[in-house]
């Protein structure tokens, strides 16, 4: 540890706390989930259904494309309801309906206000009430019994092919029959009411829900607890105290940074020669174009379906390609191509950490992993296409088809293998890595060696395997991140096919949250300081402080911030609090990142060389500002327990996933990509228009997305949310507005614009990749 033992204390004692809270709260996840009655009855005997049957449907669900096809307790797609809302507002206007006809003989709507309100009070009462018995029985009465059959009946029609419902199929961009049969529509709606059933009875022994009161529904009372409110302005004051005291500890610490060094005459990286498993990589950056271009252009395709629910510009294809198809390939291919960007950056290191060499089989390995990535990607695409076409038998579609859950869609055969594959890279990395971490001598490079560009010299050690304290610090902590990548995505194994929601929703945020904005980042950074610090643009010990530093200030927030996820997911206030109140740190160092972006962006005057890596430098930029505003902005504007109240399944929510996935993440990866293919093809001079039209087309294209459709749509629907409830924010009668509907095909403009600078892009690097004949003085010429 050397000069750095109170950093790697600080981080270790991050590690442990943080671990130790999502630990303990996720033992009460599971203690505290809503129970799933072993039967429901009614008062008069009739037995209704069992627990078996709201498994059934919960699996019925997932084979529809689950969370790509509407959203339950405010997860998953915008389009369609979302279906806890949307079954709880019909079941609870039928119910009043059936209570004034006996009562008054008159339907809800036509009665006074002093007798309506007496209903109300009524219907409060037992719905709130409802709870299961000690031998985990629900009983119903008989008019609820009722109210839940009439509201089964539309859900059936719903999802069957019925003509009368074809117009609202249209509005929720779902296919006809979209799940043909007819015993598994009966079992979709028990899933259905359960979800609701949670969201409408209080917790024994509180005053609240399952699900928090969530969704905002007057009808009942569900209105924001006490909790709720304190915990949302315990968040705000904790962000305001933690911009505080980093703003104060920069200030104070920053007179003790260590002189930038002398940048060397020469690009370090370029005097050593390509390995076989590095010149091995140029497939893995063509697969992240490729996949990239495909998902930008999946993406308009499945945006289109917003505005005309089964069509393309009057095509009828939703019966080939529906919009839950669709939008899982959008997403799905967004972590595919992120995640081989990430791979290829780590994989081109290894070498260089391992004095110029491969070890041995090294490029078999590389070769082997990405055939394994491309047959995962392409054997979960078919999949999921015959799970949403009910092409599959329903016991085949969880493992082969599709999960139902959001950004862990693919089925769970190809999650396996996909965790083989990562595992398969730390092996890779580990082979480079762990040499040089546990060797006592510096090991240089052959000097033998041809250099990239043809240049004579003999190559240095990039692999800081000295017995330098602080070089082994920052190569320790790069293994650990790669480590905790290749093991953490196993979380995602945590949960099966009829496992509780709420349990699955604790293991499917180590995923989504954990794994992706918490290991990732913390590796991308490392990633970034090695490579800057074996360029010589900054110092060894500045790099292994930054990172340290760094590396406890986003796990700090991260670990226990992955409960914000959970407020309403039938979790209890503490996990509400903690959530809440660490995900508030989660935002702290990403509001200062413009210190980050202006150290990268200087670094492209440190040396003349520098210009060559001006565009992937450009993208670090980016980085920065999409994660002080994609993350940081908009991840907090939705992120106190009481806007999420309202905001949970509104088009807020895509405000922060696609500035903050592709801000974030896509200009990392694609900056990787770049960075990658200027070592590949060191004599490639990048195009001074492609590349100024791939850069500024993405992100103009993304800000007009934001701000021309998708937040307008947000905040118009937050309001709907506030005044009348999530139902109806989410409804076919508010979302098919003529404002609303002008909105949407307004996001044309911005994804024509993302889409040309995507395509740019991927020109760009395909055209690099093709380009081995230019002379090996370009690389010392200014490049665009």
């Amino acid at each position: 540890m050397g000069p750095y033992k109170k950093h790697w204390f600080a981080l270790i004692g991050v590690l442990i706390a943080m671990f130790s809270l999502l630990g303990y709260f996720g033992a009460d996840v599971y203690r505290s989930a809503p129970p799933i009655p072993a039967q429901v009855a009614s008062t008069d005997g009739q037995v209704l259904f069992g627990r078996d049957d709201i498994l059934d449907g919960q699996t019925a669900w997932q084979s529809v494309g689950g969370m790509q096809l509407g959203s339950i307790w405010g997860h998953g797609a915008y389009q369609a309801p979302d279906w806890t809302a949307d079954w709880l507002h019909r079941e609870l206007t039928a119910w009043l309906d059936l209570a004034a006809q006996a009562a008054h003989g008159q339907s809800f709507a036509q009665l006074d206000t002093t007798a309506q309100g007496a209903l109300q009070a009524q219907l409060r009462a037992e719905y709130r009430g409802n709870g299961v018995d000690a031998a985990q029985r629900l009983v119903v009465s008989p008019r609820r019994a009722q109210a839940m059959a009439a509201t089964a009946a539309y859900y059936e029609r719903l999802f069957a092919a019925d003509p009368a419902l074809r117009g609202t199929r249209q509005s929720y961009a779902m296919k006809e029959d979209t799940l043909p049969s007819a015993e598994r529509r009966q079992d979709l709606t028990h899933f259905f009411f359960w979800t609701a059933w949670a969201a409408a009875t209080e917790r024994p022994g509180s005053a609240v829900t399952y699900t928090n009161n969530w969704p905002h529904e007057p009808l009942i009372g569900n209105a924001p607890s006490a909790e709720n409110v304190v915990w949302s302005v315990a968040s705000v004051v904790i962000l305001l105290a933690g911009i505080g005291f980093l703003v104060w500890g920069w200030s104070f610490l920053r007179a003790y940074e260590a002189p930038l060094p002398t940048a060397p005459t020469h690009d370090p990286l370029t005097l050593s020669a390509l390995t076989p498993s590095q010149r091995a990589l140029g497939k893995y950056l063509f697969l992240v174009v490729a996949l990239f271009v495909f998902q930008v252009f999946i993406g308009g395709f499945t945006a289109h379906y917003t505005v005309e629910g089964q069509h393309f510009y009057g095509i009828d294809v939703s019966q080939w390609f529906p919009y839950a198809l669709t939008r899982t390939w959008h997403i799905q291919s967004a972590l595919f191509w992120i995640a081989t960007g990430f791979l290829a950056v780590g994989l081109f290191l290894a070498p260089v950490i391992n004095g110029g060499k491969d070890p041995k089989f090294q490029k078999l390995g590389v070769d082997v992993l990405f055939w394994a990535l491309v047959f995962v990607c392409v054997g979960s695409f078919i999949g999921n296409y015959l799970a949403i076409a009910q092409k599959l038998p329903p016991a085949w579609s969880f493992w082969l088809g599709h999960q139902g859950y959001e950004y862990v869609d693919l089925g769970r055969l190809w999650q396996i293998l996909k965790w083989v594959g990562i595992l398969l890279w730390l092996v890779l990395m580990l082979r480079g890595v762990l040499p040089a971490l546990l060797s006592g001598e510096r090991r240089a490079a052959p000097s033998s060696s041809a250099p990239l560009g043809g240049r004579a010299g003999r190559s240095l050690d990039l692999g800081a395997n000295s017995s330098d304290g602080e070089d082994k610090n920052l190569l320790a902590l790069l293994t650990a991140s790669v480590g905790a990548i290749g093991l953490f995505y196993g979380a995602g194994l945590f949960y099966g096919e009829r496992t509780s929601l709420t349990v699955m929703e604790y293991w499917r945020w180590w995923v989504v949250h954990l794994w992706v904005e918490g290991f990732f980042e913390v590796f991308a950074t490392v990633a970034l300081a090695f490579v800057f610090s074996s360029m010589g643009l900054v110092s060894r010990p500045m790099a292994t402080t930054a990172s340290l530093a760094s590396a406890s200030l986003f796990l700090l927030g991260g670990i226990p911030g992955t409960f914000h996820h959970l407020y309403f997911a039938g979790t209890t206030t503490p996990v509400m609090a903690v959530g809440a109140a660490f995900s508030a740190l989660e935002v702290v160092p990403l509001i200062v990142l413009g210190h980050e972006a202006w150290d990268n962006w200087r670094l492209k005057t440190r040396a003349p060389w520098m210009d060559n890596l001006r565009w992937p430098l450009m993208c670090f930029v980016a980085v920065a500002f999409w994660n002080m505003l994609g993350a940081g902005v908009f991840g907090f504007m939705i992120n106190p327990p009481i806007s999420l109240y309202y905001v949970q399944g509104l088009n807020t929510t895509p405000v922060h996933a696609h500035a903050a996935l592709f801000g974030v993440y896509g200009f990392l990866a694609l900056g990787f990509t770049l960075l990658v293919l200027r070592y590949l093809r060191p004599q490639f001079v990048f195009s001074p228009v492609l590349m100024p039209t791939a850069f500024w087309g993405l992100n103009v294209g993304l800000v007009l997305m934001i701000a021309t459709s998708l937040l307008p749509i947000g905040i118009l629907q937050f309001h709907a949310s506030v005044s009348e409830g999530l139902w109806y924010a989410r409804s076919e009668a508010f979302l098919q507005q003529p404002l609303l509907q002008t909105l949407r095909w307004v996001r044309t403009f911005g994804d024509v614009v993302f889409i040309v600078g995507a395509v740019a892009m991927a020109w760009q690097v395909v055209w690099g990749l093709a380009s081995r004949g230019a002379p090996a003085t370009t690389l010392r010429t200014r490049t665009a």
